[in-house]
């Protein structure tokens, strides 16, 4: 029985000690460290408003990145909230963890160097090195040309400085350890697109919001294959569940029915001021898609996006929108 109990000691001691170096080899390897490029963006007007556009329309960092209102319909920034962050994207809404929105104004990172803005940007790593959680999808931003990285870089350097402490990340286990190992190698610039092309460059236009997250399901985190575009994404807010539209060209049930001008003008019947302060009562249908944001960009852009979605292969898949919360009478 001594022999036995000597045994199962020294087995346990051994798998503590496997525990301990894996943890320790885990920790000096992970995240990766990817270099910082020595980068001095040149901010010209032109980049100034080319970024603005892409931060505030395409990309919309100023989504995530500030306070929304969500007693208004597609939840509106707050004016004076632009970049501040603090939003918490956390265990209710069905994320594995509490993550918040970081403060992307100067008043934070005004001890940056562009250098460090393009690494968090393009391969997820903060000024510190430490792996950002991919809700911010740098996957994408990876893909955009270094014109517009550069153009992004220079706006976020113009807006008014907001002092906030956000709180800090929280993950559960495995996610955290799992996190470490998602940043991306360094970017490599690439070439702005082609927009005589109108499929790609509505492909480079899609890629760069990040449509695919919101708009196709998952499973343990990971996008079901074959169900790309096709909705039924779900968010869990405290007045229901919504869930994302099917935008393939499925004639039923996606968007294979509307032309370029119903597309296009869906978007833009958001732009006016009306649109953006549309009252939502407590319990009635919102949506967090970013309406009011998405409608400032050009019929060129919203054409090219068309385009694009159009050339996907057709899913079938119905969604239900809006399923209201459970109510206990």
């Amino acid at each position: 029985m001594k022999k036995l109990i000597k045994t199962g000691a020294i087995i346990a001691g051994g798998l503590a000690v496997l525990v301990i170096s894996g943890s320790v080899y885990f920790t000096l390897t992970y995240p990766k460290d990817v270099p910082v490029v020595n980068f001095k963006v040149v901010a010209t007007p032109e980049r100034v408003e080319r970024g603005k556009y892409l931060a505030n329309n395409v990309a919309v960092c100023l989504d995530c990145h500030s306070t929304r209102d969500f007693t208004k319909f597609s939840g509106p920034v707050k004016p004076g909230t632009e970049g501040m962050g603090g939003e918490i994207f956390g265990r209710e809404t069905g994320l594995p963890g509490t993550i918040p929105a970081s403060n992307i104004t100067p008043a934070n990172l005004g001890g940056w160097s562009d250098g460090e803005i393009i690494r968090a940007l393009t391969s997820g790593l903060n000024k510190d090195g430490e792996s950002l959680f991919p809700i911010m999808p740098y996957e994408n931003y990876h893909k955009m040309s270094e014109e517009d990285i550069i153009s992004v870089v220079a706006y976020l350097r113009t807006l008014k400085p907001i002092k906030n402490e956000v709180g800090e990340k929280q993950l559960d286990f495995p996610l955290n350890f799992i996190e470490e190992t998602m940043p991306l190698e360094v970017y490599k610039p690439l070439k702005s697109p082609d927009k005589s092309d109108m499929k790609n460059y509505g492909k480079y236009l899609v890629t760069m919001s990040a449509c695919i997250h919101c708009h196709t399901q998952a499973e343990d985190g990971k996008l079901i294959e074959g169900m790309e575009y096709a909705g039924g994404g779900e968010v869990k807010l405290p007045f229901g569940i919504i869930r994302s539209a099917n935008i393939t060209p499925d004639v039923e049930t996606g968007i294979g029915s509307w032309s370029k001008e119903q597309f296009i003008q869906r978007f833009k019947s958001m732009a006016s001021d009306q649109a953006k302060n549309i009252e939502v009562k407590s319990g009635d249908f919102n949506t967090v898609m970013p309406w009011t944001m998405y409608a400032g960009m050009t019929e060129e852009d919203l054409g090219a996006i068309y385009e694009y979605l159009h050339s996907l292969k057709p899913v079938k898949n119905m969604v239900v929108k809006f399923s209201p919360a459970q109510t206990n009478n």
